[in-house]
């Protein structure tokens, strides 16, 4: 299968450069993925869609602010990383710009040494590894010093940085939201509970295959990234009766969704669960961890347009989002939705 399958054209006018004010205020384009029938929503009917005993499954991830702006102690250059995955003993791997600068040893200080980064070797493609050193807490430091990982299509500043965190964010940790969660409010969330519908949290700390193209023509030769997951006992448990109750699952985002999968794919059923999945969903894969999918709309010849392809088939996908063009949705990050069904 060829990546350029997946490509589509995108008015670049479509990108969404800021966030509404209202999160709820976006779109929602509802696809069925047995007919490929679209419809033209508001993302506060996605209430009418759920009916009582579903189950909607959240990621609870947060974004770290994890760019940070430093300079070379030897030179003097300046040097930009993205925190991407911790490792042991203060080391994280991070992607650096520009990477041929940071060399094994090279030193490289934050905040006027505030924190200091040295590099003890390269990850792969093309990271670094920096060991921090730092005095008091890691996270009190890195909210001083860090931005907000905005994704390089986004031109604009972020006044507010809790407009890039979802509403029941809580386990730090991602280089990036898991965006399809934006749209919610808490009031919309305890509204959707009171019709019956079940919330469920798992956690997938999104990473640098959020950033990384497809560089092969042959997709089956791509490799995703590795990123960390967990499903408490209690959510395992939830989804089990729900199942069992004849419920529908929803994920909420492409990161709920191969959370949910890799559980299935590893398992067989719902469990508590936690590890590394670098699991990728193409056509061809056969979903079983959910029913229903809520997401935003992707970047052509992206891995996440071919999860979304592998649920809703290539065709139906593409169609739905040629609609969204000819419709001036707002696409990625802060753009609107598509429920699919």
């Amino acid at each position: 299968m060829n990546v350029e399958d997946f490509d589509f054209e995108l008015p670049e006018e479509l990108i969404a450069q800021t966030p509404l004010p209202d999160r709820t205020a976006s779109r929602l384009l509802v696809l069925d993925r047995k007919t490929g029938q679209t419809e033209d929503r508001h993302f506060v009917s996605i209430i009418e869609e759920l009916q009582a005993g579903d189950c909607l499954v959240l990621n609870d991830t947060r974004v770290l602010p994890a760019r940070l702006y430093g300079v070379k102690k030897d030179t003097g250059a300046s040097i930009e990383i993205l925190l991407l995955k911790q490792l042991e003993n203060n080391e994280w791997e991070t992607l650096v710009k520009p990477a041929k600068r940071v060399k094994e040893g090279s030193v490289i200080e934050f905040g006027d040494g505030r924190l200091t980064a040295v590099c003890t070797g390269e990850a792969e493609h093309g990271g670094r590894i920096l060991k921090m050193s730092y005095e008091g807490i890691f996270h009190e430091v890195l909210d001083e010093l860090g931005e907000m990982p905005l994704p390089p299509y986004i031109k604009e500043t972020l006044p507010d940085q809790e407009r890039y965190q979802t509403v029941f964010a809580k386990n730090r940790g991602s280089a990036a939201a898991p965006t399809a969660g934006l749209h919610f409010t808490k009031e919309l969330l305890e509204k959707i509970e009171e019709k019956g519908v079940h919330i469920a949290y798992i956690t997938l700390h999104v990473g640098l295959g959020t950033f990384r193209p497809v560089s092969v023509e042959n997709i089956e030769e791509h490799e995703m990234h590795a990123e960390f997951y967990q499903m408490s006992a209690g959510t395992a448990r939830l989804l089990q009766s729900v199942r069992e109750s004849g419920g529908r699952i929803f994920a909420v985002g492409t990161t709920s969704a191969r959370t949910l999968e890799t559980i299935m794919k590893e398992h067989n059923q719902f469990q508590e669960a936690s590890g590394w999945t670098s699991i990728f969903i193409y056509p061809g894969y056969e979903v079983r961890g959910f029913d229903g999918l809520l997401t935003n709309f992707h970047l052509p010849k992206s891995t996440l347009v071919m999860l979304v392809s592998a649920f809703a088939t290539k065709e139906f996908v593409l169609n739905a989002y040629n609609h969204a063009v000819e419709q001036r949705y707002r696409f990625f990050s802060f753009g609107d939705a598509m429920l699919i069904k």
